[in-house]
């Protein structure tokens, strides 16, 4: 017997790997086929654009005073100051504003007044209540107070209606009763004499008390903080870039305090309605201004106002622009504001296409008109470039026109 032969275990193949070459193959095989898929999912942007219409412009940041067309009023040796008209409201001609208390004026003297007219209730309660006979009238009257009162009372809890209006009617309810009792009661000699001492009382008042209205129309407000004496729409023009800056500071122009010195106070200010103008001041160098031309005006306060204004002249001086500036609008926006920030700003109209519609020729900027076909370079000043656009104007005006087609390079 032969011995048994060993057994040979089989070998394992070895791996092969890629080679360089291949790798590069598959490689420039992906390449190819991602861009043969962009290239053909993907739309082409189109060659061409439309000239559209821009508007650019420059903004400049400055200090305001404000000056209103305003009159104030004010009187010597003022006690105390009743005020008859609403803060804030338009009067005309001869409209009562307040009435006026001298210095001599007490308080006691409206303390009189009023224990005269308690007297006088307590009494015409005490009367009606030992009425025998029923007064129709009497009855009607105060059936219209009780139903003013309650009307009053539902526009307090939130009902529709003008509080001004009702308060009025109330008045007059109150005021038709109240002449009523006179009426009822005008041989009782102890309610004869009552009315007597209340009217008594009325005359030493009006002694010490001065009624003022309005000599014009406009808008009446009762806060003044000196300015208006001196800062006026016909003498703004005078004051200087260095006066303009002190009075934006607080500082009161010339002659302003002289009221207060001699012992006047400001009991009221009318401020005309529709124009008011203000005094700019710029620290920008460069800028000319050009009067008579017109610019958006943002006042920034605690509400923003926007307006145009129209430049009346300006001044440089120590690296200062002053800029007057008149404004036709609403003075309400403005009625309590001498001084804030704003921004003017000009607005020039042109017309834009993307960066890429610039073409140069011959070292000339311009762009290239699509016209029935046809293409046509049309040379233009750039204005300005901003976010991917171009701001242009023709240099031979109505050369090119918003809504016409360029060419993109």
């Amino acid at each position: 017997m032969q011995p048994p032969q060993p057994v040979q275990m089989p070998q394992p193949q070895e791996n092969k790997r890629m080679s360089v070459p291949q790798i590069m193959l598959i490689v420039l095989v992906l390449a190819f086929a991602i861009w043969y898929l962009v290239t053909t999912l993907t739309p082409q942007s189109s060659p061409y654009a439309t000239i559209s219409a821009g508007v650019i412009g420059s903004r400049y940041t400055g200090d305001c005073l404000i000056v209103r067309d305003e009159s104030p009023f004010d009187a010597e040796g003022v006690s105390s100051v009743d005020y008859i008209a609403e803060e804030g409201s338009l009067v005309g001609r001869g409209t009562v504003v307040c009435n006026v208390y001298s210095s001599g004026f007490s308080t006691r003297e409206m303390t009189a007044l009023q224990d005269y007219r308690d007297q006088i209730k307590e009494y015409q309660i005490k009367l009606l209540k030992q009425q025998v006979t029923t007064d129709a009238r009497m009855e009607k009257l105060e059936a219209d107070v009780m139903t003013r009162a309650r009307e009053v009372r539902e526009l307090i809890g939130g009902a529709r209606g003008n509080m001004n209006n009702q308060e009025a009617l109330l008045s007059a309810a109150i005021q038709a009763r109240q002449a009523r009792l006179k009426e009822m009661y005008s041989e009782d000699q102890r309610m004869t004499r009552l009315y007597d001492d209340e009217q008594s009382q009325l005359q030493r008042i009006s002694s010490w008390t001065k009624q003022y209205g309005a000599q014009s129309e406009g808008l009446v407000s009762f806060y003044s903080d000196g300015y208006e004496y001196n800062l006026t729409t016909t003498n703004c023009d005078q004051y200087t870039p260095a006066q303009v800056r002190s009075m934006i500071n607080g500082q009161k122009p010339s002659g302003a305090s002289d009221q207060y010195a001699k012992g006047k106070t400001t009991i009221y200010r009318l401020v005309r309605d529709g124009h008011w103008i203000v005094l700019m001041l710029i620290k920008d160098s460069n800028w000319n201004p050009v009067e008579g031309a017109t610019y958006e005006l943002k006042l920034e306060n605690f509400k923003d106002t926007m307006v145009q204004a129209r430049v009346i002249s300006f001044t440089r001086t120590g690296g200062e622009l002053l800029v007057r500036l008149d404004v036709i609008s609403s003075v309400k926006p403005i009625l309590y504001i001498r001084t804030c920030t704003g921004v003017l700003g000009d607005s020039v109209s042109s017309l834009c296409v993307p960066n890429r519609a610039l073409y140069t020729q011959d070292g000339m900027p311009g762009v290239v008109v699509v016209r029935e076909g046809y293409q046509f370079f049309v040379p233009v000043n750039v204005v300005d470039k901003r976010d991917g656009m171009v701001y242009i104007a023709p240099i031979q005006q109505d050369s090119i026109y918003e809504g016409e087609t360029v060419r993109l390079f």
